[in-house]
């Protein structure tokens, strides 16, 4: 998966800087705003994916004695800058190309301007079609395995390096189509103000997708906790135990794409020796990773229960399943 999710951002990477270089040259040559707004979300891409490549590398580092959980982080943390990126350079930019080409006063593009406008952005289209038929790929097929629609699987996905490549090549190809339409009504009205229009839309979507993607990527930064199927999958395999009385407090936390953190507060069954407890947390961690490979950490706390602890550990399962299904389109499924 890892390898596939770099080939990924390869392909992405390569795409996006052949493609903003020829939308560079072609918009000062015809001083095309929505084609340099094009350009400079393309730029802005491109510099993305370095730095999404960057927490491939830097996720990917084993823990060590200041970082015991492993630096899976890294790959929140760069895939946020990538976010910012999208909003500082490629929203910002469009925005401002947009209010030039509606203020300002440009000489009227010559049909061979507008031609080599439409070569552009068919080339661009092309390519960008090809990124996104990847990244496409490897979503219908990480959501294949979680038994989610595409959508829903990007939605929740902890991997924010696929969600980011997603993202971005699909704002692409939209983004293309917009300068396109733009380009033909400015060229059929003679009116500059589509070419202008055409550059604010732009740095709409940009900007909208930017805040999607720093909103989720923030949240995992901060300590979201893992899928409801994982917090499920655990809690099914410690009410299955006979030595557990009752689950107390059940809470996860997803410390990187493939890591997750799994913690419970747990009654055993009170007539267990020291040397049987150890034995049989040793083997409620083993089950928990055995259904979920990617649950790396297990704390499991002996704790007597309170009055209303059990009824509140119920209601947070009840809400989970919940979650489950309405991520599940109501089946209910659970692995």
């Amino acid at each position: 998966m890892a390898s596939e999710t770099k080939g990924t951002v390869v392909v992405a990477l390569g795409a996006n800087l052949g493609i903003a270089f020829a939308k560079s040259i072609g918009g000062v040559i015809t001083g095309s705003s929505s084609l340099l707004s094009e350009a400079a979300h393309s730029f802005a891409d491109t510099f993305n994916e370095v730095f999404l490549l960057l927490s491939l590398k830097k996720g990917d580092k084993p823990a060590d004695r200041t970082h015991p959980f492993g630096y899976g982080k890294e790959r929140f943390f760069w895939s946020l800058l990538a976010a910012v990126g999208i909003f500082v350079s490629g929203a910002g930019f469009s925005l401002y190309q947009g209010i030039r080409a509606l203020v300002g006063r440009q000489p009227e593009p010559s049909t061979r301007d507008f031609t080599i406008v439409y070569v552009v952005l068919a080339v661009s289209l092309v390519l960008e079609s090809g990124s996104l038929a990847k990244a496409l790929t490897q979503v219908r097929r990480g959501a294949a395995q979680a038994n989610r629609t595409a959508l829903d699987f990007v939605r929740s996905s902890p991997d924010p390096t696929v969600k980011t490549v997603a993202s971005e090549d699909t704002v692409a190809v939209l983004g293309v189509g917009v300068a396109l339409v733009g380009t033909v009504l400015h060229q059929l009205t003679r009116n500059k103000l589509w070419d202008g229009l055409a550059s604010l839309v732009i740095a709409g979507l940009l900007a909208y997708v930017a805040f999607v993607l720093g909103r989720d990527t923030k949240e995992l930064l901060i300590g979201e906790s893992a899928d409801p199927k994982v917090r499920l999958s655990a809690y099914d395999v410690l009410v299955s135990s006979e030595q557990v009385v009752a689950v107390k407090e059940l809470l996860t936390m997803q410390l990187g794409p493939a890591a997750i953190l799994v913690a419970a507060r747990v009654e055993f069954d009170g007539d267990l020796l020291a040397r049987e407890l150890e034995q049989v947390c040793t083997e409620l961690a083993d089950e928990m990773r055995r259904r979920t490979p990617d649950i790396s950490q297990v704390f499991l706390d002996p704790s007597r229960l309170e009055p209303g602890d059990v009824e509140r550990a119920q209601a947070a399962v009840a809400r989970t399943a919940a979650e489950l299904r309405e991520l599940e389109g109501g089946t209910g499924q659970r692995g």
